[in-house]
């Protein structure tokens, strides 16, 4: 649980899902809560990339992939921008990661099923990724749009071009529209675009970052505590 008081905030219960015709959901640590251990995958078999293409001992490798996070939002963008990189062998790499401990969630399904409106994917990871996760829990049929790191043109949140080719790309109406993330610093953009924001707590500092801004409207556990709360009132 994050320390970050929820008082500021208003509680999901109070969204009107009846004013919602677009729900957007990120990937990571999002639709799967960030207490599993499939994101530290992901991140294992980043520093093993950098690892194995600059011959580097695996701590320097990891702490090379924390910098370029933080200072260019992934690290893949960090590797493009400073390494000029060709991003897709690290992208097919790192996400290739086992998902055989993930089951199918027949609970997730029938909240989805419950929440009305359009469902999307908004990820800085890849759609094979968002599509082998949505799989794995039996809720892929649910997701309209998977908008990726590749349709960003490499470009990841929270810079402003990703939210607007998403949409573009999927001609919603950001003011009825509402997106649910784990870092709350990329709720920035979504707000100033007129979308109701739910963040996801966390105690690491990258997914705080902004957390106490105005432009979080609504904070929840995780996305199943989220959409049980919403289901339930509505």
């Amino acid at each position: 649980m994050s320390t970050i008081s929820l008082a500021p905030h208003q509680h999901p219960s109070q969204i009107d899902s009846q004013s919602i015709d677009h729900w957007i959901f990120d990937l990571d640590n999002t639709i799967y809560p960030a207490k599993t251990s499939l994101f530290p995958r992901v991140a294992e078999k980043m520093g093993l990339f950098i690892a194995e293409t600059f011959d580097l001992p695996i701590d320097e490798a990891m702490a090379l992939k924390t910098r370029l996070f933080r200072e260019y939002g992934t690290t893949m963008h960090g590797l493009m921008h400073e390494f000029k990189m060709e991003p897709t062998p690290f992208l097919d790499y790192v996400h290739e990661i086992d998902l055989s401990d993930i089951d199918i969630d027949p609970d997730y399904d029938a909240m989805l099923s419950a929440l009305p409106g359009d469902k999307h994917i908004f990820t800085n990871g890849t759609v094979r990724h968002a599509e082998r996760i949505l799989e794995a829990y039996g809720i892929r049929h649910h997701f309209d749009v998977i908008f990726d790191i590749v349709a960003a043109d490499y470009v990841p949140k929270p810079d402003r071009k990703p939210y607007d080719l998403f949409l573009g790309a999927s001609g919603i109406n950001p003011h009825r529209a509402i997106m649910v993330e784990d870092m709350a610093r990329n709720l920035e953009v979504p707000s100033a675009l007129g979308m109701k924001t739910v963040w996801l707590t966390s105690n690491e500092a990258w997914a705080i970052e902004g957390s106490d801004q105005p432009y979080i409207d609504f904070i929840a556990e995780d996305n199943k505590s989220l959409l049980a709360d919403i289901t339930a009132s509505a």
